[in-house]
């Protein structure tokens, strides 16, 4: 289990930062493709983050156990 918890710590914050990137490209972009993709990603990444939230508050309660 350690060994699950310690490839998706990294896995999901890499997930967030990529979520992340693609909004700071979109809106770069500009025009149409900011209108159409920059407020999906936004609500995107919030959910990415909250995610990566349980999965790290649940691995330090289990490495604290």
């Amino acid at each position: 289990m350690e060994t699950f918890l310690r490839f998706l710590v990294p896995a999901s914050i890499s997930l967030v930062f990529l979520v992340l990137c693609a909004g700071i490209f979109a809106m770069f972009r500009g025009g149409e493709f900011n209108r159409t993709w920059s407020n999906r990603l936004m609500r995107l990444r919030v959910a990415m983050q909250f995610i990566a939230i349980i999965i790290i508050m649940g691995a330090l309660y289990y490495m604290g156990s």
